[in-house]
C-alpha cells in the first residue's frame, strides 16, 4: 500500500504511517489502508505489532487539515467515526502493539499512540491535542483515551489549553513508559516487542484482553473476566509444557501458540 507498509521481523511486525512529505498525516485514504492492514495481521504468526512513522520529524502529525477544512457537520461526523472505528480496531487487535513515537504526534497522531497498548518515544516526540484552536474537538478519540490515560485534570488542561507536551512531560505524567535517543528508538521498540514474544503469546493475549475488557466495568465483574480468561489458559499446550518443565527444573520448549 502506499501510505501504510507493514514489515515481518519473524514474530514481531512493524507497521509504518509512510506519508513523511505530509508527516505523516491522516487522510480518508491512508485510514482506510491503515484498517485494511490491522486485518491482514494473523496472532498465529505475529506475537507483538510496533506502529511507527515514517522519517525524522513525525510519528503522525495529526489529520489531514486540507481534508476537514471543508467538511459539512454530517462529513464531520463519518471522518471522525471513520478514524474512531481503526483506532479502537488497533485497541482491541488481540496481539499486543507498541507505539514507537518517533517525532510530533499531534492530533490524530497523539490518539494513534494511545490506540496502542505501549508508548515508547525519542527525546525529540512532541505530544498534544491542538484541536480546539482549530475551531474542532479531538475527533478519534483523544477526549477518552487521554484522560484515562493520565487522568481528568491533566487531559483537560492539555485538550482545553491546546499546549504541545515534551517527551520529558510526556514520561512524568505517564502518557509514555520510557523516552530514548533518536538513534536508539527502534532498537528499544523491537527489544522489548521481542520480550513479549519471547513469552507465551495466548497468554499474553489473554493479559490484554482481561485489562482492556476488565477497565470497563466494576471489580466485581472485571475479577470475573479475569477468571474466565484465566481458566482457558489451562486448555493450552504453552501452559502444560511450560508448568511441567518448572515442575521438573529445566527449561521449557519453545511456545508453540497453542
Amino acid at each position: 500500500m502506499a501510505f501504510v507498509e507493514l514489515e515481518h521481523k519473524g514474530d514481531i511486525a512493524v507497521l509504518t504511517v509512510n506519508r513523511p512529505e505530509a508527516l505523516n498525516a491522516l487522510n480518508d485514504e491512508v485510514i482506510s489502508q491503515l484498517d485494511k492492514v490491522l486485518d491482514s495481521i494473523d496472532p498465529a504468526s505475529v506475537r507483538c505489532l510496533i506502529v511507527t512513522g515514517a522519517g525524522q520529524k513525525a510519528f503522525v502529525a495529526g489529520a489531514d487539515i486540507a481534508q476537514m477544512s471543508g467538511l459539512t457537520k454530517a462529513e464531520g461526523e463519518a471522518f471522525g467515526k471513520h478514524g474512531n472505528d481503526v483506532f479502537r480496531k488497533l485497541e482491541t487487535l488481540s496481539v499486543p502493539t507498541i507505539a514507537a513515537v518517533n517525532g510530533f504526534a499531534l492530533g490524530g497522531g497523539c490518539e494513534l499512540a494511545m490506540s496502542c497498548d505501549i508508548r515508547l518515544c525519542a527525546e525529540t516526540a512532541v505530544f498534544g491535542q491542538p484541536e480546539v484552536g482549530l475551531g474542532i474537538t479531538p475527533g478519534f478519540g483523544g477526549t477518552q483515551r487521554m484522560a484515562r490515560l493520565i487522568g481528568q485534570g491533566k487531559a483537560k488542561e492539555l485538550i482545553y489549553t491546546a499546549r504541545n507536551m515534551k517527551a520529558p512531560e510526556a514520561l512524568s505524567v505517564g502518557l509514555v513508559q520510557a523516552v530514548y535517543p533518536a538513534e536508539e528508538l527502534m532498537a528499544e521498540a523491537e527489544k522489548m516487542a521481542s520480550r513479549i514474544a519471547g513469552n507465551a503469546p495466548i497468554a499474553v493475549r489473554a493479559c490484554k484482553k482481561a485489562i482492556n475488557d476488565g477497565l470497563q466495568v466494576d471489580m466485581d465483574q472485571a475479577v470475573v473476566v479475569e477468571e474466565k480468561l484465566f481458566g482457558s489458559c489451562f486448555e493450552t499446550t504453552d501452559q502444560k509444557n511450560a508448568m511441567s518443565a518448572f515442575v521438573e527444573k529445566r527449561k521449557h520448549d519453545p511456545f508453540v501458540n497453542c
